[in-house]
């Protein structure tokens, strides 16, 4: 009844903080409703830089300082502080994670660095813990179909990540930070002119966790322990009439291993110790060059991934490369007083290996390795018209040829209505496709006990979507608020499914016989007052459900998509006491209560309670100096029965002759898959930045 009290507390805090009062969201140098945020330029709605006010499509820009409020080590867990983006971990042992944007999975959307499809199939299963915060200049994310642009993986939205520039950045800065779980990062880099007209920015980064925490006693570890290093190096060129060139590079290697607390390295791949232990390297590069051609904007962009993961699941070994390559070419012109064309070519080949039955030819008795190869040309035109002072129109199409699936059209409407200065509204709609990498969708495929089974000749997803924006910005008396609500609607046909309750051993995948529906609202608000005082608050709901016609009974099922909250918000605030140099920041989110995969006769809850997890940190600065300290989890939340059967991860006992038979039912299998949320305790974290003067 207590922990009831408090989330209800916690909702209506979340509700008068976005709707009665829009005196309760943040202002800083992300969310400011000034002319300083309007005037920022984004690139992600329309490919082109372009102001944020004078976008026809909504943008969501967060800088980093703005993820500095609650620091962490990656992106995965910096996008926890955004309405509406939800990291949702997958497996209790290996803490592999997904992105959830507006209720949708994962897969649905796309992370893109500098606009460049890097993070994507494989690279997506622990690639999201390998990007440092240390190389974001900004994030931009757009919610809503982006197929169009982006391809097959832009159906929930696009997440781009803006990597700082060298002529921009701080000389040298430093960031080291420690918490009372034993978890260190240290970021370093360095910005340096070579020559007259090259500029360089170089970064490196370590994490290393490696305590073992186990707080409930189950005999697994509570987190992951990791050792990560990475490097990253940008270079820009001067060139004339100041056409663009740069090169990105980036190497990221990872140790990772969960599992039985006393597992050690010479366990890897046995049936003595459960471990899961996963070596990955990763290799990036990105380019972009504009032609020399007068009066022609035509732009070349490449990247090229490699990723090598060499993993064992328990007793199951998964060894994987994937080679992914990346070219576009696009003529940015504008045609007419108020017509602007970008029109471009593209083309992705993706290579694919691993030592499954996925990419094995032949028979039983004399199988053959096969890799998949995959070529996906592509071509895309759009259009944005100025109609007036007050309309914009953006029209556009793709068109992709798939190997097994032929042609696939995206097409794609986005409206913008000003009414005033200070009122504006924005429409989207289009379609998107997505076809479907199996260990990269669902990660519990390889883990635990269960098969994976492929029914059929999986078709790809395609969906319908709808996006509907409306913003405006209010000043009384020395409060300067903006106020964000989004409309949202997402209809799936053919969409691919995981089954876990058929057989509880193992995992069905096939073409949903029926549609899946995702839609909701968004509500965010910023509030900056005349006192040093910024808070912001946001929440979204979602409803995301299927329907299917039960092959037994003939009648049309409705199931709730598992891991979905129906209620999510956001919480920061921020104080300043100038004299002291200080400033307090509060953060916090909270998650309704959610559907959770469980097995035949599992004690468990099918449902999730609903949690808040609450951070506070406090910052000192000094001239070219800062020292962070604070909390995290305040209220020391932590998720109940991760595991089922814990005591017999690799299902040598069926029958339940030993252990607790309230936890681990008899007949049951070993499954980690029962995640709603993060399980770490209250802990304490301290960290310093330095950096020397920013170059002139």
């Amino acid at each position: 009844m207590k922990q009831c009290c408090k989330n209800f507390g916690i909702v209506l805090f979340f509700g008068l903080a976005t709707t009665v009062s829009a005196q309760q969201q943040l202002q800083d140098s992300t969310y400011r409703w000034d002319s300083a945020h309007l005037e920022q330029v984004v690139v992600t709605g329309t490919m082109r830089p372009g102001k944020l006010a004078a976008s026809p499509v909504a943008v969501e820009v967060y800088q980093a300082n703005y993820f500095q409020k609650n620091p962490s080590t990656s992106l995965f867990q910096a996008l926890e502080m955004v309405n509406g983006v939800r990291p949702q971990l997958t497996c209790n042992v290996c803490n592999t994670g997904e992105i959830r944007m507006n209720g949708l999975e994962g897969p649905y959307t796309m992370v893109t660095i500098d606009g460049m499809p890097i993070v994507s199939a494989l690279g997506t299963v622990y690639g999201y813990n390998g990007i440092p915060n240390s190389m974001i200049e900004r994030v931009e994310i757009v919610k809503g179909p982006f197929s169009t642009l982006y391809g097959s993986e832009a159906v929930a939205g696009v997440i781009n990540i803006i990597t700082k520039s060298p002529l921009k950045a701080p000389q040298l800065s430093t960031d080291i930070s420690s918490t009372s779980y034993g978890e260190n990062n240290i970021d370093i880099s360095a910005a340096y002119r070579w020559g007259k007209r090259t500029h360089v920015l170089t970064g490196f980064n370590h994490f290393n966790f490696n305590r073992i925490w186990d707080i409930n006693n189950d005999g697994f570890t509570d987190v992951t322990l990791q050792n990560r290093t990475s490097v990253f190096q940008k270079i820009t060129w001067g060139r004339q009439q100041q056409r663009a060139a740069s090169l990105v590079a980036r190497y990221v290697y990872e140790d990772r291993w969960g599992g039985q607390t006393q597992w050690q390295p010479k366990y890897r791949g046995g049936d003595v110790v459960y471990g899961e232990s996963i070596y990955t390297n990763r290799i990036e590069l990105l380019g972009l060059y504009q032609l020399p051609i007068n009066n022609e904007k035509i732009n070349l962009q490449w990247s090229y991934n490699f990723h090598g993961q060499n993993s064992v699941y328990g007793n199951v070994p998964y060894v994987a490369t994937q080679h992914i390559a990346f070219a576009q070419l696009f003529w940015d012109k504008q045609w007419h007083r108020n017509q602007q064309l970008l029109a471009g070519t593209t083309l992705r080949y993706t290579w694919y290996d691993d030592n499954t039955g996925i990419t094995t030819n032949g028979s039983l008795t004399q199988p053959q390795n096969q890799p998949q190869r995959t070529w996906l040309p592509g071509v895309f035109v759009q259009n944005e018209s100025t109609l007036g002072k007050q309309q914009q129109l953006v029209t556009g199409i793709r068109v992709d040829h798939h190997p097994a699936h032929g042609f696939i059209t995206a097409p794609r409407i986005n409206y913008k209505l000003k009414l005033n200065d200070r009122h504006t509204l924005r429409l989207g709609v289009g379609n998107g496709f997505r076809v479907v990498n199996v260990f990269s969708e669902d990660h519990a495929a390889y883990t635990g006990a269960r098969r994976v089974v492929i029914t059929e000749a999986l078709a790809p997803e395609k969906s319908f979507n709808i996006n509907m924006n409306y913003s405006t910005h209010l000043h009384t008396r020395g409060v300067h608020t903006t106020i964000d609500v989004s409309l949202f609607y997402n209809h799936f046909t053919n969409k691919i499914i995981a089954d876990y309750f058929t057989n509880d051993n193992e995992v069905i995948y096939n073409n949903l016989n029926g549609n899946a529906v995702s839609r909701g609202f968004s509500l965010n608000t910023t509030t900056s007052f005349a006192v040093p005082l910024r808070i912001s608050a946001g929440i979204t709901w979602v409803e995301a459900f299927q329907k299917e016609k039960n092959a037994l009974t003939g009648k049309t099922e409705r199931l709730a998509i598992i891991q979905t909250p129906p209620l999510t918000g956001t919480l920061t605030a921020s104080y300043d006491i100038a004299p002291w140099r200080t400033t307090f920041d509060v953060t916090a989110n909270y998650t309704d209560r959610m559907y959770l995969p469980i097995i035949e006769n599992d004690p468990r809850p099918e449902r999730s309670p609903a949690y808040s997890l609450w951070n506070l940190q406090v910052t000192k600065k000094w001239q070219q100096w800062q020292l962070y300290t604070g909390v995290k989890n305040i209220f020391n939340f932590l998720p109940q029965f991760p595991i089922i059967r814990p005591a017999d991860p690799f299902d040598k006992d069926p029958n339940n002759t030993f252990g607790n038979a309230q936890l681990n039912p008899a007949g049951g299998t070993f499954d980690p898959n029962y995640n709603y949320a993060p399980l770490q305790a209250r802990r304490w974290f301290v960290g310093i930045r330095w950096q020397l003067s920013t170059k002139k």
